[in-house]
């Protein structure tokens, strides 16, 4: 059985960033994915100009040849009160569909080996070594595991996390549409952030002339709703901006994506020797910084204390040390801010007290900027 140094379950953003920076270095890698690439995720799909310099050191030069610059914010509350300002440090829009094949397809011409459909069901620890299992029977060896296989998986129950016992509130919705003639007019470098009754939607350019709309909602307005189009007509379209996409708007999946169960809640690093990363070891919430790029700053942390301690120069404890302290001095606050932002947005009083607050005093527009983006690293 051929051993890996290192093996990466999860082939998203903080999966194929860790892989790519390990292989790099030299390392032996394999990743696994459920999916077959190229494929669509329930995402945002705006990513912080802090990102950057990192992804051009990489060669991804795909942000230049397809990405839409959004420098430029509006915020909307239930009502369709608005509140507008520029985003100073921008961001970019680009689908994951695109992002993630083109990562996929450096990985392997930096060396790593990709399992694509191919579901990890069994972990076992034994002298230093990770022995896996596949959904095909299949078993490999790897010195250090890697999980970054997103939001929630079987694994979090397999490994018995504790957040994985306690009912999550959210469901995600996400489209891709092109836009006829809207109403409100939406400049092609703006991304909005629409606000209805306990939930709130993004809507920002990606590629090729289309659009995402990726919204949460909880499940009791599902329940109330009955189902997925009712939810959209009954609670979402009373906020006017959400109504004029959806009357005025072609959609071009046949049917949205969904995702269930999405929790806020603090999660590990660590289980037991396995090094949590991306949004299995955390996620932050919509209204408090991008998902994405805190994906792709959390594996450049990784995978360059990996790489110290693969190259015998910190030991695999002081590896794990590091990744910790220099997560918690990068997301730990922004996380803790975002989950206490969230009680002011999907509430109709508490939202528009904050989209009129916001607009009579400037320091708090620039509060809610400043905490939506990270540092350039």
């Amino acid at each position: 059985m051929e051993l890996y140094e290192v093996a990466i379950i999860g082939g998203g953003l903080a999966g194929l960033t860790n892989a790519i920076l390990l292989a790099k270095a030299g390392k032996k890698v394999i990743l696994f994915e459920k999916n077959q690439y190229p494929f669509h995720r329930v995402c945002g799909e705006y990513i912080s100009n802090e990102t950057l310099p990192f992804l051009e050191s990489l060669g991804v030069d795909i942000i230049q040849q397809k990405s839409i610059s959004l420098t430029q914010f509006r915020l909307t509350s239930p009502k369709g009160t608005t509140l507008e300002m520029p985003l100073d440090l921008g961001g970019f829009g680009i689908s994951r569909y695109e992002l993630d094949f083109f990562l996929m397809e450096l990985a392997k011409k930096n060396g790593v080996t990709i399992l694509e459909k191919t579901n990890i069901t069994s972990i076992k620890e034994k002298n230093n070594t990770f022995f896996l299992t596949s959904n095909a029977h299949q078993k490999y060896q790897a010195n250090i595991l890697i999980a970054a296989y997103g939001k929630r998986a079987n694994l979090d129950q397999y490994l018995r996390r504790d957040f994985f016992y306690k009912r999550s509130a959210y469901i995600g919705v996400k489209y891709h549409l092109k836009v006829n003639h809207l109403k409100y007019e939406h400049p092609k470098e703006m991304i909005a952030l629409h606000n209805f009754s306990y939930g709130y939607g993004g809507f920002s350019r990606i590629e090729d002339d289309k659009y995402c709309f990726c919204y949460l909602s909880t499940r009791e307005n599902l329940k109330k709703s009955g189902d997925i189009l009712s939810l959209e007509k009954n609670i979402l379209s009373k906020n006017p901006y959400i109504k004029d996409i959806f009357e005025n708007s072609y959609f071009l999946f046949d049917k949205p994506k969904v995702i269930n169960e999405i929790t806020f809640a603090p999660k590990t690093l660590f289980e037991g020797n396995i090094l949590m990363c991306g949004d299995t070891a955390g996620m932050i919430t919509p209204l408090c910084g991008n998902g994405m790029a805190m994906a792709i700053h959390s594996a450049k942390i990784l995978s360059e204390n990996i790489i110290l301690h693969l190259d015998k120069k910190i030991s695999f404890e002081q590896c794990k040390q590091n990744y910790l302290s220099e997560w918690n001095k990068n997301f730990k606050q922004r996380l803790k801010i975002g989950r206490n932002i969230q009680r002011f947005f999907g509430s109709p009083f508490l939202s528009e007290v904050l989209v009129k607050s916001a607009n009579l005093f400037p320091f708090i527009k620039k509060i809610l900027v400043k905490q939506s983006h990270g540092k350039v690293f």
